[in-house]
């Protein structure tokens, strides 16, 4: 026992060794306290970041000879959670990066066809459900195994398995679902799963270290309070965050993860979905603000997709190898979506495994023969850091035809040393591809030709900030400023560079850029104000800054971070970069903003230059120094110092999801003097305690009040029941035991506080005047609410099943209630034949041609009874739909809920309007134009398509 404590003491020695080492040399000009302990604190006391915590797992598996968890870089609070680590792991195996070369089959005849008539998401994937089901679509990479793998016919199979359990949970046609969940096998199925049930995927990525709780929480709430979304998808270990979110939001009635949908045993009935559908909402990063939802159709995405593909010459024969997360457009629908449209094969990776071990990308390029792959600038700087030599020998990257590059702001040093690096490997510098896009068009705009590789231009840097013209520097030029192309416009879209007036300018002349075409968003969710602001006229507002020359956008910043100064205009990201460096400064914790307000609240006539940096210097005069060298940069690049410089501690500097700095929410706290050390967590979880208690009271008195107001319900219900029923049956004329069952459902509308709104009473026919009927049919309560809201007596028309229930049957009889048998042919024949015979003789008739309604929103496919009456008798049609019973009292459910009905009154639709044919035929027609009339009025989903499940064999 002994022994074994003192090897692990050693072990924990030589590991804090070890952290205190990398943390010396992440700040060499600290000094750390000599108090420091396995019971640290890596975030606080240590600064480690999260790519500092790369560096230390890495240095900790090749002291120890272990491999480590990459959830580590998350999880881990103290060195204490490291040891732990170290001491359960297992040997680290040495292994080249791939010993075999796998080649993808492919049949080169599907390589060139494409859906090109699809309308949606879900029209591709039934499009290779029909061509090629079994082709595998994804493969989730594995290192050490062939990985996962996804065929077309696994995705649609698993897809309706989620649609049913979301349809279980009541989801509402159009309703948005957030889906929170990392990249894995479940991801893929729920996000068909919720376009199959007719929902809209609302992607949020799931919680991050817990040090940054409250932040995350406070994001998340504002996203779905925006989204109003009622279910939300998680993973077990996010089931405490969701909880969280549950009780802050009240729209959020349910949470479940994956395992819980799939216990649904009801198959679904799948909606049919149309191009100006919205496919899911793009809430942006919020590196400018509050997140905004970005409103996307299926018919946007496609655009986009096609139009890239044209662009980089996609096919099936291509393999995309993407690490880039599933809730960013970049990785969603350009790796994603554009691999399936195109048939190509998606080799995928979660961005944690990229992150803590950067050359499982490429050995993935490497192992698959990948041809596509994407990443922002940070990611190609990550692989020229950490990627190590021995590495670059085993890699074969020559496969490797499109390296897009895009998301954020593209680096001239990055492109040239990644280029430069990777040679050895067989990357071929004309591969590497700078873009631009931005959520609000889908994702890209703006592409350079295939095979050309990277192209500068350099500036003269006076010039261009003090003119916007950016005029070629001669070649002595030392301050000479790079930017990057960023390609032209992709097919059928437009882009332009506008003044303050929105007045196009010439070649080479700095302005707003702007943008049009069919991947276009139609605004932000539920957010008018900010996409009143997005466009102009029919253009729409990128917020960033650029130039065209020769048709090839080069962007130069965001509108929005620009400072003036003394006439000056100055991009702040040259300068963020040349503080980062900075020794003692912390690379990727500077951010470089303009204000006008001090933080004590004194607005200055023209815009001050601030500069925030996080450093962990504690003495006056280091400090002092730094801030010198801060200034003398800025004097060196801009011409004249910072006004304000402001040195902060580790973590202060605000930043989104994907790593960018937030510059207005930094400035905000500047200005308003908040600029402090983030709350400690036991601060942050009492806030969060206190707003969860609100919450979970707030639901218990929500729920308190639907149970009175479901008991009280059912009681008024039953009073009224006892007291009309006798006067019912005894009175001798159906038109009088109308109008006691019309006063009875009025009273029960009036007592229970439930609205109802006649629309339309002008399309009625003539009283006398014979018609039919036809009603969408959403609940039990639809019948009453008909009978006491409609103007005049109608003859209803019921499915025949009632006929065996003696009193049931005996109650309809009294209201004149006709039957249909839905079972027996014959029966059905006859009863058709009956009533049409009626048809023009007594009360109009009303039919419910679904026969039947269910929990699921939506309209189902129409029985041919009412429009065989219709024809001939030579009748006419009056569509009517209720909007609002669905909602107050569910099929297979009697809790009653308040609630607004809608009765909507088409106008009369004449048999003689569908000439020509037989009457079959002519019942046909009639049956489809009359539907297409109540799905308008109802608002509901489209069910007709596939009426139950039609699982791919």
């Amino acid at each position: 026992m002994k022994d074994n404590s003192d090897h692990t003491a050693q072990i924990a020695s030589q590991l804090l060794y070890t952290v205190e080492q990398v943390a010396r040399e992440l700040h060499p000009q600290h000094h750390f306290s000599a108090e420091l302990s396995l019971d640290s604190s890596l975030d606080t006391d240590f600064a480690f970041d999260s790519l500092g915590r790369v560096e230390l797992l890495l240095r900790l598996e090749r002291t120890f000879d272990v491999a480590l968890s990459d959830t580590l870089l998350s999880s881990a609070d103290t060195p204490r959670d490291l040891l732990r680590a170290v001491l359960g792991g297992h040997a680290r195996v040495m292994a080249s990066v791939m010993p075999e070369i796998e080649q993808i089959e492919v049949v080169l005849q599907s390589a060139s066809v494409v859906p090109e008539q699809a309308c949606t998401l879900t029209d591709v994937l039934e499009w290779y459900l029909q061509t090629d089901p079994d082709r595998t679509h994804i493969r989730l990479y594995d290192p050490e195994s062939d990985g996962v793998t996804l065929s077309f016919r696994q995705l649609k199979a698993g897809a309706v398995q989620i649609a049913a359990g979301l349809q279980q949970l009541d989801l509402q046609p159009h309703e948005p679902v957030v889906l929170m969940l990392d990249t894995c096998e479940d991801y893929f199925y729920c996000f068909f799963g919720i376009l199959y049930a007719g929902g809209i995927p609302c992607p949020v990525y799931p919680p991050g270290r817990i040090s940054q709780i409250e932040e995350h929480l406070n994001r998340h709430v504002s996203i779905v309070r925006n989204a109003q979304a009622g279910i939300m998808v998680t993973q077990a270990e996010a089931l405490p965050f969701a909880g969280l979110l549950k009780s802050r939001v009240r729209s959020l009635r349910h949470v479940a993860t994956v395992q819980q949908l799939r216990q649904g045993r009801n198959n679904p009935l799948l909606p049919k979905l149309h191009a100006d559908d919205i496919a899911f909402l793009q809430y942006t990063s919020g590196s400018t603000g509050t997140p905004k939802g970005v409103v996307l159709t299926h018919a946007n995405l496609l655009a986009n997709v096609r139009a890239m593909g044209q662009v980089v010459e996609a096919s099936a024969n291509d393999v995309f190898v993407s690490w880039l997360p599933l809730y960013h457009d970049m990785g969603l629908i350009g790796a994603w979506f554009g691999s399936l449209y195109h048939g190509a094969q998606l080799v995928i990776m979660s961005p944690l495994a990229f992150i803590s071990r950067p050359q499982r990308w490429l050995e993935a390029i490497h192992r698959y023969r990948g041809t596509l792959s994407a990443s922002p600038n940070f990611g190609y700087e990550h692989c020229v850091r950490l990627v190590e030599d021995e590495t670059l020998a085993q890699l074969d990257l020559s496969s490797w035809r499109c390296a897009f590059n895009g998301a954020e702001p593209v680096s001239a040093q990055t492109l040239s040393a990644f280029c430069d690096r990777f040679a050895a490997s067989g990357f071929d510098p004309s591969a590497m591809m700078p873009v631009y896009g931005l959520a609000e068009n889908s994702v890209g705009v703006a592409f350079p030709t295939l095979q050309r590789g990277v192209q500068l231009d350099r500036i003269e840097r006076e010039r261009f900030t003090r003119t916007g013209r950016a005029i070629p520097s001669t070649a002595d030029d030392k301050g000479a400023l790079d930017v990057v192309a960023c390609g032209r416009v992709i097919p059928q879209h437009e882009l332009r560079v506008v003044d303050a007036n929105d007045r196009e300018l010439p070649d080479r002349q700095e302005g707003r850029i702007q943008f049009r075409g069919p991947s276009s968003t139609s605004g932000y969710y539920r957010n008018p104000e900010q996409t009143a602001a997005l466009f102009h006229g029919d253009w729409l507002e990128t917020g960033d800054l650029g130039y065209i020359c020769d048709g090839e956008l080069y962007v130069t910043g965001r509108q929005k971070d620009l400072i003036i100064v003394a006439g000056r205009n100055i991009h702040p990201a040259e300068l963020e970069t040349a503080v980062g460096n900075v020794k003692g400064i912390r690379k990727g914790g500077v951010v470089v903003f303009g204000s006008r307000n001090t933080p004590q609240n004194v607005e200055r006539g023209t815009e001050r230059l601030v500069v925030l940096a996080e450093t962990r210097e504690q003495k006056e005069a280091r400090r002092a120094e730094l801030a010198t060298t801060i200034n003398q940069l800025a004097v060196d690049l801009l011409g004249q110092p910072a006004d304000d410089v402001v040195l902060l501690a580790p973590n202060q500097v605000l930043k989104t999801s994907s790593g960018k700095v937030r510059r207005s929410a930094c400035k905000t706290l500047y200005e308003q003097g908040e600029l402090s050390r983030r709350s400690p967590q036991w601060q942050q979880w009492m806030r969060i305690g206190v707003r969860e208690l609100a919450g979970r009271l707030r639901r218990f008195v929500q729920r308190s009040m639907e149970y009175a107001f479901a008991g009280y319900g059912w009681l008024i219900y039953g009073v009224l029941l006892c007291l009309s029923l006798p006067v019912f049956l005894l009175l001798p004329r159906k038109q009088a035991r109308w109008w006691v069952i019309n006063r009875a459902a009025r009273t029960l509308s009036l007592l229970t506080g439930t609205s109802v709104h006649l629309e339309g009473l002008e399309n009625l026919p003539p009283e006398g005047e014979g018609c039919v009927y036809v009603c969408n049919h959403a609940s039990y309560l639809d019948g009453y609410v008909l009978v006491a809201f409609l103007p005049r007596c109608v003859r209803f028309v019921a499915k025949g099943e009632f006929r065996e229930n003696k009193v049931i049957s005996f109650l309809l009889d009294k209201m004149g209630v006709e039957y249909v048998d839905r079972i027996d042919p014959d029966r059905a024949s006859a009863d058709t034949a009956r009533i049409a015979a009626q048809g023009k003789g007594g009360d109009p008739l009303f039919f419910f041609p679904e026969g039947t309604f269910t929990r699921v929103p939506g309209l189902r496919a129409y029985h041919r009874g009412a429009f065989t009456t219709a024809i001939r008798q030579e009748l006419s049609i009056v569509p009517l739909a209720i909007r609002g019973t669905r909602s107050m009292l569910r099929a297979e459910s009697w809790f009653p809920r308040r609630g607004h009905i809608v009765i909507s009154i088409g106008k009369p639709i004449a048999s003689e309007s569908v000439a020509g044919g037989s009457p079959w035929q002519r019942s046909l027609a009639l049956r489809d134009l009359t539907r297409q009339e109540v799905l308008r009025l109802s608002g509901e989903a489209d069910l007709n398509t596939e009426s139950m499940i039609n699982r791919a064999e």
